[in-house]
């Protein structure tokens, strides 16, 4: 536990959080980036920081999107091992909303890769390297927005794929040529690991092992690119599947909401 949460801090937080985004800067110890309509706030430490520090920091971050068009919220993101422990309170007595609990679950890539086939008659594959790709994430994008209640469509997909140069892959199965669930798998630079985001089973589908045969593909892809360890912000609903798969709770993570 205590290494995995050690490589999660030193490899998954600050700079490492913020490299898809669409815009990115850093001041002091906050990384803050912009993605589509919304932007993020992470950092990996603000142990020596008092309440006076923070609460400069927040204005200035408030002021900062503020200033960025087309930015509606953004997500101060916090963990359940954060120091000062009173940081949540804070934010919270200042106006941001804690949304759900998230788990922060990390493990060795190899030993996802054991899973079974998806059920017969359902494909998995990649489709942002396909000549078609742009119809294909429309598709994924549409299905995941219905899944969660909200999220971009696949033009900020496509963008985010051809942003980030390869290191964004995005993974589907498929029944009869629907789209039944998908997920990505973001490769962090400059280091072991790579992120599983953004994964959505319709209802109807769940049950059957496709989730699990869909994260055992990105494992794969993720060896065979060199990536040691795999991580997620997962709810409840995946944690299951994916401790059965092999990664480890090492914390938590709780966005808190300013909306501008």
């Amino acid at each position: 536990m205590t290494d995995l949460l050690a490589v999660y801090d030193h490899q998954l937080r600050g700079r490492a959080e913020v490299v898809g985004a669409r815009s990115w800067d850093q001041a002091g110890p906050l990384w803050r980036a912009t993605y589509g309509d919304s932007g993020l706030v992470s950092y990996r430490s603000l142990a020596e920081l008092d309440r006076n520090a923070v609460k400069a920091l927040v204005h200035e971050t408030v002021a900062h999107f503020v200033a960025e068009e087309g930015v509606a919220s953004f997500e101060w993101k916090t963990r359940g091992h954060d120091r000062p422990a009173e940081l949540t309170t804070w934010l919270a007595e200042w106006g941001f909303v804690a949304e759900e609990v998230e788990t922060v679950m990390l493990g060795e890539a190899a030993a996802l890769m054991d899973a079974p086939a998806p059920p017969e008659g359902v494909i998995v594959r990649r489709i942002d390297d396909q000549p078609d790709r742009a119809a294909l994430l429309d598709a994924a994008a549409d299905m995941q927005a219905g899944v969660f209640g909200h999220g971009g469509g696949g033009a900020e997909l496509l963008e985010r794929v051809e942003r980030n140069q390869g290191g964004t892959e995005v993974w589907v199965a498929e029944a009869d040529g629907t789209i039944v669930s998908a997920g990505r798998l973001e490769v962090v630079p400059d280091t072991e690991c790579a992120g599983l985001w953004g994964g959505a089973t319709l209802p109807e589908w769940r049950g059957r092992g496709i989730y699990r045969a869909l994260t055992a593909a990105r494992a794969a892809s993720a060896l065979a690119r060199g990536v040691r360890y795999l991580h997620s912000d997962c709810t409840e609903m995946s944690r299951p599947i994916l401790e059965r798969s092999g990664l480890v709770a090492v914390t938590t993570s709780t966005p808190y909401i300013w909306t501008l």
